[in-house]
């Protein structure tokens, strides 16, 4: 087989990025999300609850399933990770994740509107979440063998970029053709391939169509990244375990401050995609497809400002982009939670006011450019941090760091929603995860800080 170049190498890697999107997109936030939601509240209320006790119910289930899933990829990246390291297979795990990806995505479809099969769907999302979550550790471990320190800002960017632009596409083609609301998609017509409107085959089309999906724009991947040769050999548990313990024994302050403030502004960024498209439906009572299209908005900026971080992260290094993204990310939170459909910081909107639905999709737009540009910066700012002998290890870290608090925002805002019975109230605990990481940046070198081996 012909060697590939460096270049398609970087474009299969996008391509990951490209593939899984949409299990964020479509399923975590904007269409699924508000979908299942909805579910479980009317069956609360069909059950003798009050709107306001199965709204707030059903935020809290939901919840509940990313709190769980969340726990799992904690417990299980670092171990993988280091196991990878040791053994010399990525791709062996890539595949198999990519596996739980397809069947967890796949199996949605069963999630009736009846509300009959809610506990077995939350937990194929939650297989489809881990496999993911977990994939994406060994794809991130690749990243330092893409470029040099100046390159990896800019490929990590536009890796986010590109990933958005597949998400954005796939919404749109489920918002046009699939998803319905009374009966008919975004594009005024019935939902294709003969879906049955009444019992919202359009809207549970979205598990097959994010796993057919990814399962075809991974082959991009699987032809064109190709591992180094080395050595491969089994490395057990508590070998792995043991190479991990000494890893995290002689973590650099700088390493230590930026896993432990990753962990908690990431946890609180997952929060906002977690909630956004149930805050849009209890809250604002919108429709799916307005909520689509309102995803639709917010992945657009993503990418635009994905790119545009990425340019900055390698003129200017990924510190101040993370630091500028937090704090608009809180101001953010604050509107949000300030808001209601009467008025905003308690200044009153006039009746039937369109007001709060033109402010939450400018909220949805800077979520967005925010959220992809901290992301990839935060990608770029863990390869500074990584030993290059070492990568998927530090990248089951930067897991660990990202999950092992991942029961933290949704279990607050579960809390939060069930004491005050408000599922607006419900996302104010955010506005303190973000304040925290933001202090915790303080000790984290701009330049970044590799481990010792």
């Amino acid at each position: 087989m012909a060697e590939v170049s460096l270049k398609k190498r970087v474009w299969g890697w996008f391509f990951f990025d490209w593939a899984s999107q949409p299990y964020s997109t479509l399923l975590l936030t904007f269409i699924f999300g508000p979908y299942i939601g909805a579910t479980i509240a009317d069956a609360l209320m069909a059950g003798g609850l009050s709107e306001d006790a199965a709204e707030a119910q059903a935020q809290s289930t939901w919840a509940l399933a990313q709190t769980l899933s969340g726990l799992a990829i904690a417990f299980c990246a670092p171990v993988l990770g280091a196991i990878a390291d040791s053994s010399g297979y990525r791709m062996r795990w890539i595949k198999f994740f990519s596996a739980m990806y397809v069947f967890g995505a796949g199996a949605l479809w069963f999630t009736y509107s009846d509300g009959s099969t809610t506990t077995w769907m939350l937990f194929a999302f939650a297989i489809g979440f881990i496999g993911y979550e977990l994939a994406t550790i060994f794809t991130n471990s690749i990243l330092p063998d893409l470029g040099n320190r100046d390159e990896i800002g800019e490929i990590s960017g536009s890796g986010f970029a590109f990933g958005y632009l597949g998400g954005v596409l796939a919404l749109v083609l489920m918002l046009l053709l699939f998803a319905d609301e009374g009966g008919k998609t975004l594009l005024g017509i019935t939902p294709l391939l003969g879906l049955d409107s009444d019992l919202r085959e359009g809207t549970r089309f979205v598990g097959p169509f994010t796993a057919i999906w990814y399962a075809f724009f991974m082959i991009f991947f699987f032809r064109w990244v190709k591992e180094p040769p080395q050595a491969h050999s089994d490395v057990s548990v508590p070998q792995a375990l043991a190479q991990l313990w000494q890893t995290i024994k002689t973590l650099k302050q700088s390493v230590a401050a930026y896993l432990v403030s990753s962990m908690v502004y990431r946890d609180a960024l997952n929060g906002l995609y977690g909630f956004g498209g149930i805050y849009a439906k209890l809250v604002l009572d919108w429709p799916i497809i307005y909520i689509g299209v309102f995803g639709i908005v917010g992945a657009i900026t993503a990418a635009i400002f994905s790119w545009i971080g990425g340019k900055a992260d390698s003129k200017y290094g990924p510190k101040p982009v993370i630091v500028i993204s937090i704090l608009t990310l809180m101001v953010v939170c604050a509107v949000i939670v300030g808001m209601t459909r009467e008025g905003l910081f308690g200044i009153a909107f006039a009746a039937e006011s369109s007001m709060p639905d033109i402010i939450f999709f400018i909220c949805g737009a800077v979520i967005g450019a925010a959220g992809g540009t901290i992301q990839a910066s935060s990608r770029s700012m863990m390869v500074r941090h990584t030993h290059p002998d070492r990568p998927t290890e530090a990248f089951g870290l930067y897991a660990l760091s990202g999950k092992a608090t991942a029961f933290l925002a949704p279990a607050l805002i579960g809390i939060v929603t069930t004491i005050t019975q408000s599922p607006r109230l419900g996302v104010s605990p955010l506005i303190g995860l973000f304040a925290i990481g933001l202090v915790l940046l303080i000790w984290v070198k701009p330049e970044g800080e590799r481990p010792q081996l």
